[in-house]
């Protein structure tokens, strides 16, 4: 598992976890320590991000400093010496956390989701319920700058956090901007709050020390969400959504978001929550964003694509009393860096 992942899954994305994780392959000692770990917190991910948590968190000295200095050969001997030495930590970390990605261009492909939303149902403010994302990021999408491969843009230009999208396609992605955000709700079962120290730290400990350009844009969203904490709510989205969808206001419009959340649901609960926002939609209307692969999120069309085709469907369903209206609105790659844009205007 460990020489797979660094010879399949880190290679050409991240040189250092490619050596460090092939050197852990190699070390009996390393393995046994590994052992140690529940079976299900032993995935190399989760492991090295331990790692790195004690590194970022000036722990593992020598460790940090091999990272640093992009020293594949140093870090793989950092890496085996500080597991040997702090097996304890190392475990305790993996057993009580996941591993996290919620830096992403996510935001440019529901800016104009969420604005075709507010538009259908004519609404001047809405709530955000974001669903699946730990540290709930999604929902600094009105406060970001989206600049789009056709020469468009959406958002904040003098944000922090800007983001880029590449556009296929003839249509142009609509420039329509978002109506005011009220409310800011995430959902998880784990959530994490930026504006911890052990939660943010855990976040970048969960991206590989070799990624400058992926740390910095984190950073970025970090503090600009910290500025804006949202509520978080902790528990499985079915159970907890009802409390989440009380929380908007009566008069706004809840647009619900999932961007590659639906796929860690059981099945059976994928109608289940599909099901709660249509109870929700009975005293008002209630819309549903998502970025799903094809055929994961239930109603949305697949346009006739295959599953597991490489690329997702963006879907925006909109629940009105006892109407459901379903709609793919668009295709994305690369988790948004990539859109085509298909609904009309």
């Amino acid at each position: 598992m460990y020489r797979h992942f660094g010879e399949v899954d880190a290679a050409g994305t991240s040189p250092l976890y490619e050596r460090v994780a092939v050197a852990l392959s190699e070390s009996d000692e390393a393995l046994d320590a590994i052992r140690t770990a529940p079976a299900r917190k032993r995935h190399p991910a989760l492991i090295l991000a331990a790692l790195h948590d004690l590194a970022l968190a000036g722990r593992a000295p020598a460790l940090a400093a091999a990272y640093a200095s992009a020293d594949g050969d140093a870090a793989a001997d950092a890496a085996i010496d500080t597991l040997l030495r702090m097996t304890g930590p190392v475990v305790a970390i993996a057993a009580r956390r996941q591993t996290r990605a919620d830096e992403t261009g996510r935001s440019a492909v529901l800016y104009p989701a969420i604005a075709e939303a507010a538009r259908r149902v004519g609404a001047h403010t809405v709530g955000l319920i974001d669903v699946g994302r730990s540290a709930a990021l999604n929902l600094q999408v009105d406060r970001v700058g989206i600049s789009y491969g056709d020469g468009r843009s959406l958002g904040d230009p003098s944000s922090p956090v800007q983001l880029s999208s590449s556009v296929v396609g003839d249509r142009p992605v609509p420039t329509r901007a978002m109506p005011e955000v009220v409310a800011r709700v995430g959902v998880d079962l784990d959530p994490v709050d930026v504006t911890d120290t052990d939660d943010a730290r855990w976040l970048r400990a969960c991206l590989p020390p070799d990624q400058p350009e992926r740390a910095a844009r984190l950073e970025a969203e970090m503090a600009l969400a910290a500025t804006a904490p949202p509520l978080l709510l902790r528990g499985d989205a079915v159970e907890v959504l009802p409390d989440a969808l009380a929380r908007v206001p009566t008069d706004v419009l809840p647009v619900v978001t999932t961007t590659w959340a639906l796929s860690r649901f059981p099945l059976e609960s994928r109608p289940r929550f599909l099901h709660r926002l249509c109870e929700a939609a009975v005293d008002r209307p209630v819309a549903w964003v998502s970025a799903e692969g094809v055929g994961v999120a239930p109603t949305v069309p697949t346009l006739g694509d295959r599953r597991a085709s490489g690329h997702s469907i963006i879907g925006l369903v909109v629940l009105d009393g006892p109407a459901v209206r379903s709609e793919a609105v668009g295709r994305c790659w690369s988790r948004g860096r990539l859109l085509a844009w298909l609904a009309g205007s």
